[in-house]
């Protein structure tokens, strides 16, 4: 038996409510027996009750013994859920889902789900999470904007490298200079002539 991730719901009263119960099996059910119950100070009330003869099969004859309270669950999702119609502050308190189920050796099956009326709901301060939430993405902003200022440096130093390894190129290749000395130029001497 499972009430859900979350076993309790704060509701307004005069609103419907759902109370969730799904049950599992890994051996199938023959002839399960389930029933919801209300804590009332300590004394369990009945609120519904039935049999599920096999598996994927409705529940015969769902016996209620309180008013504004409907049973909505399905077998072919394994659905025990009710619904209890404009709830008053009466209807807040523990509410259990009980499942046996002969296959299993007769062993039972609870799961507790609470209900909570009030007259409005409760307004959740999300001040400190904005907070946090803007203080986290700023520094994601800064830590991207400080990557790009980076890649963009780089990017920059590496393009005046390339530019002075050209210019050191093209000045070191020849230009009618002897012995490397700027301004001088080579001309031709006549060769003696041996006599």
């Amino acid at each position: 038996m499972s009430t859900g991730k979350i076993p309790f719901l704060e509701a307004v009263n005069g609103s419907d409510v759902l109370i969730p119960c799904t049950y599992l099996s890994c051996i199938g059910i023959k002839n399960l027996y389930f029933k919801w119950e209300f804590n009332d100070n300590g004394t369990m009330l009945t609120v519904l009750d039935s049999v599920i003869p096999i598996d994927n099969a409705e529940p015969m004859d769902v016996n209620i013994y309180r008013e504004r309270v409907e049973y909505v669950g399905s077998s072919k999702g394994n659905n025990l859920s009710m619904v209890i119609w404009n709830v008053t502050f009466e209807d807040a308190g523990q509410y259990t889902c009980f499942g046996k189920n002969p296959k299993e050796r007769g062993k039972n099956h609870s799961a507790i789900f609470t209900l909570y009326v009030v007259d409005e709901l409760r307004v959740v301060d999300n001040t400190l999470k904005l907070i946090i939430v803007s203080g986290v993405g700023g520094c994601i902003a800064l830590l991207m904007i400080f990557m790009l200022l980076k890649n963009f440096t780089i990017y920059v130093l590496d393009k005046i490298k390339e530019k002075n390894k050209e210019c050191l190129v093209t000045s070191s290749g020849i230009d009618n200079t002897v012995n490397s000395l700027s301004g001088s130029r080579v001309t031709s001497k006549a060769t003696p002539k041996k006599a």
